[in-house]
């Protein structure tokens, strides 16, 4: 029994002993799990404080190159700037801007254009204010009429009165355009031709050495033509060409002139021989009713067996009233010769 008890004693030690091991093995893995947690922590911690220095430092110095390029640009395009200002066209600039003023007056002159019968009317108004004038007041008139006309237009282009007003009101607006700005060449178009200086006060006060003459080639550029090139002014004649104008210019009357007098004695056997010269004198051009645009100096050779005109002096109130742009007088210069 002793035995037994003892046994017993010993056996209830053993469980005891065995229930305290186990109990201290376990907290030291708690503990050590802990540890390794928190090492891990750390660690990870201690990662991602390298990883954000690291990314502010790479964008610092990114931030700090753009800025060192963007300084540098800058420089290089104000350079840039200082030499294209340096060898900048000065002349040819300036050459441009007025071509493109230029171009703007004639844009808004083709914007601006009268109907025929308003430039009938204009012309009619100058001639009978020109018919009670001395020859030197003649630029002072006309510059009268366009003032006055000048306000009546404006006045009825803002919706005033008509009163005894020949205009249109629809007109009125064109009107004022081109005597504002285009007045110049409006003047050209119904054949209106004043000098800006008249040193003649009357017409007997002649020089002396100055012989009397009526021969009306002594008004053309150039040398005067010969007398057997029969010049007449404000001339068109017609007739079958010989020499193509377009592509044939002379300097003066006189040049073309002898120029058909060349072809007539150049001719061959069968060949046309050239009999009537028509030249333009005018630096704006000549009108013709073909459809080809006639610059100045152009020199047209024809031949014809019976010479006929084209036109006279002046174009007929009706054909300008059925065409456009055409001028009152007429700017040819020709002759017809003796072949």
């Amino acid at each position: 029994m002793a035995r037994e008890g003892r046994g017993a004693k010993w056996g209830g030690h053993g469980l005891g002993s065995g229930s305290g091991s186990g109990s201290g093995s376990g907290q030291c893995s708690y503990k050590r799990i802990t540890v390794i947690v928190c090492s891990v922590n750390i660690v990870i911690a201690l990662y991602v404080l390298h990883s954000l220095y690291s990314s502010l430092y790479i964008y610092s110095n990114k931030d700090h190159d753009v800025a060192m390029r963007t300084s540098d640009h800058i420089k290089q395009m104000e350079e840039s700037v200082r030499i294209r200002r340096a060898s900048e066209p000065i002349e040819l600039v300036k050459l441009v801007k007025r071509l493109k003023h230029g171009f703007s007056s004639e844009e808004s002159m083709a914007e601006a254009e009268l109907p025929q019968a308003v430039k009938n009317k204009i012309t009619d108004e100058i001639l009978q204010r020109l018919r009670s004038l001395r020859p030197n007041a003649s630029v002072k008139a006309v510059e009268t009429w366009r003032n006055e006309k000048l306000k009546e237009a404006k006045n009825l282009a803002l919706g005033g009165e008509r009163l005894d007003s020949t205009l249109l009101r629809e007109e009125a607006g064109n009107l004022v355009k081109v005597l504002e700005s285009n007045w110049a060449a409006l003047s050209e178009e119904i054949g209106l031709w004043i000098p800006s200086e008249i040193k003649n006060q009357e017409h007997n006060d002649k020089p002396e050495d100055v012989e009397d003459t009526d021969d009306p080639e002594q008004i053309l550029a150039g040398r005067p033509p010969l007398q057997e090139c029969r010049t007449e002014l404000h001339t068109d004649y017609d007739g079958d060409c010989v020499r193509w104008g377009l592509t044939h210019h002379k300097e003066s009357a006189a040049d073309c002139c002898q120029a058909c007098l060349d072809q007539a004695k150049a001719a061959k056997p069968g060949e046309k021989k050239c009999n009537i010269w028509v030249y333009c004198p005018s630096e704006t051009g000549c009108y013709s009713p073909d459809k080809y645009e006639h610059k100045h100096m152009e020199c047209w050779l024809k031949y014809s067996e019976k010479p006929s005109l084209n036109f006279k002096d002046r174009y007929p109130e009706g054909y300008r009233n059925s065409h456009r742009n055409v001028p009152v007088i007429v700017p040819w210069v020709s002759g017809v010769i003796s072949v």
